[in-house]
């Protein structure tokens, strides 16, 4: 089931329903969520929700056993166990047909011929966000960060928790686990802000990314007949439209949460606006980024915090890393590794004080931080060229294309109406309400005022939206 369906559109109000008629009985309620949730993530596909049990079922017994023995070798061993189940199975699901088939493309180009085996198995739907969920709760654990679980229906409940489940926010359990724990009372002002952003979630998704995502489709699959001004707001617009349906997703997910009394955290933060490479991964797929930061970027760090060098290398395997982690392609290597680069010299200004004074100067003035912050989105938005294209070739040829060899052409009609359209008013009432926790948080503005737009925005959902297709980005992940 996924939330542009016409099944999401039944299942959302029938749970709100049952879930508010269990008021006060928190056990019961959350029995319902879990139930909710496995029909919610089984409707893809039921063979996976013994994925989904699995992950779950090992962590909460390990994480009942590992108190027991804190502070000796059993300990660690445990968390092995934990992350040797969680990434096998991301392993053998996501990456195994990938490195084999890449092994076999190695051998071959020096003449070795080797006969493989590949599983050619469909991606369970949000195995990286769950897992990733599962293990962090084992591992705070064995840091002595939190304390485990004894109620299994309230763990496996937060593992499965449906608005986040398939694209996140990836929550960690210190933060979402209480929430199951304690009575959750009913909050109108909460409820409606819900339905807020869950509105602002469709419309990003369904009228902005949909549609302007066409002619993203088009230029990418025609990019050697496309000229360089093409292929170059081309790159623009697809950075809005990736950025609008995950975005609206969260958006989607984070509402839904409210619904049902549960604060989930932000993902987004206008991120399109950010001042520097860092900045930019402060503001986006934040529950992603501060994963990676806390679990894998710290404990390396802190290994080599005395040498230059390794500091520039930890910073590499990170995104190298984080790219790894949206898909099992070369491209998403090399989107790991150009971030990787963007982000060095953000380690050697942390090391020069003349550059850190030079960089405060230049955001003295709006003018100047107009400038860097459009060059921050130039330079994440050709990033964008090896998330997006189907393989390494295509996105060294797209850049091949742009830079190298450029054809000049003025941009074609459908472009320019993509990104005058869409993406200039979408940016235009981003940054009018940057401010704010969604941006259709307009609870300043009169009441009529407030339904004018909020009407105006379900027509246009009406009107030029594909429902149902096509699916959100991220679910290939």
């Amino acid at each position: 089931m996924t939330f542009n369906s016409i099944e999401f559109v039944i299942f959302l109000p029938l749970m709100y329903c049952l879930y508010w008629l269990l008021r006060g009985k928190t056990r019961e309620q959350n029995i319902l969520l879990l139930i909710g949730s496995y029909i919610f993530y089984g409707w893809w596909d039921v063979r996976f929700l013994s994925l989904l049990f699995l992950s779950s079922l090992v962590d909460f017994l390990i994480g009942r056993a590992l108190p027991a023995h804190h502070d000796t070798p059993r300990a660690k061993y445990l968390l092995y166990l934990s992350l040797a189940v969680n990434l096998g199975i991301l392993g053998v699901f996501k990456y195994y047909d990938f490195f084999v088939l890449s092994f076999q493309e190695a051998f071959a180009s020096v003449g070795v011929h080797l006969n493989v085996h590949t599983l050619n198995v469909i991606l369970p739907l949000g195995i990286s966000f769950y897992t990733f969920q599962t293990l962090s709760y084992t591992i705070d654990i064995y840091r002595k960060h939190l304390q485990p679980t004894s109620d299994f229906v309230n763990f496996f409940a937060y593992v499965s928790f449906f608005p986040q489940l398939v694209a996140g926010p990836i929550e960690r359990a210190a933060s979402l686990l209480p929430q199951f724990e304690t009575e959750r009372k009913f909050d109108r002002d909460l409820s409606t802000d819900g339905l807020r952003q869950i509105l602002w979630g469709f419309f990003k998704k369904m009228v902005i990314a949909d549609n302007i995502g066409v002619q993203v489709d088009q230029i990418f699959a025609t990019y050697p007949d496309q000229s360089a001004p093409t292929l170059f707001l081309c790159v623009l617009i697809f950075i809005v439209q990736l950025y609008t349906d995950f975005s609206g997703y969260s958006d989607i997910a984070v509402g839904t949460g409210k619904l049902f009394g549960f604060r989930l955290m932000t993902n987004f933060r206008t991120p399109a606006f950010s001042r520097s490479i860092p900045d930019f991964w402060a503001r986006w797929h934040i529950s992603m980024t501060s994963w990676f930061r806390d679990y894998l970027y710290k404990p390396m760090a802190s290994r080599f915090k005395t040498s230059k060098a390794m500091s520039f290398v930890t910073i590499i395997v990170l995104f190298v890393v984080i790219g790894l982690w949206h898909g099992a392609n070369w491209t998403f290597v090399g989107y790991g590794l150009l971030n990787g680069l963007y982000f060095i010299p953000n380690v050697l200004k942390r090391q020069n004080m003349r550059v850190r004074n030079a960089l405060r100067k230049l955001y003295s003035t709006n003018f100047l931080i107009v400038v860097v912050c459009a060059l921050t989105f130039i330079l994440n938005a050709l990033t964008s060229v090896f998330f997006r294209s189907p393989d390494l070739q295509s996105s060294i040829g797209y850049m091949v294309n742009l830079f190298v060899h450029p054809t000049w052409a003025a941009p074609g009609a459908p472009v320019l109406k993509a990104w005058f359209l869409y993406v200039v008013p979408f940016l235009t009432f981003e940054w009018v309400q940057r401010d704010y926790e969604h941006q259709l948080d307009i609870r300043r503005y009169p009441r009529w005022l407030r339904f004018v737009f909020y009407y105006l925005l379900i027509l246009l959902m009406i009107l030029f939206a594909n429902f149902g297709k096509p699916p959100f980005i991220y679910f290939q992940f």
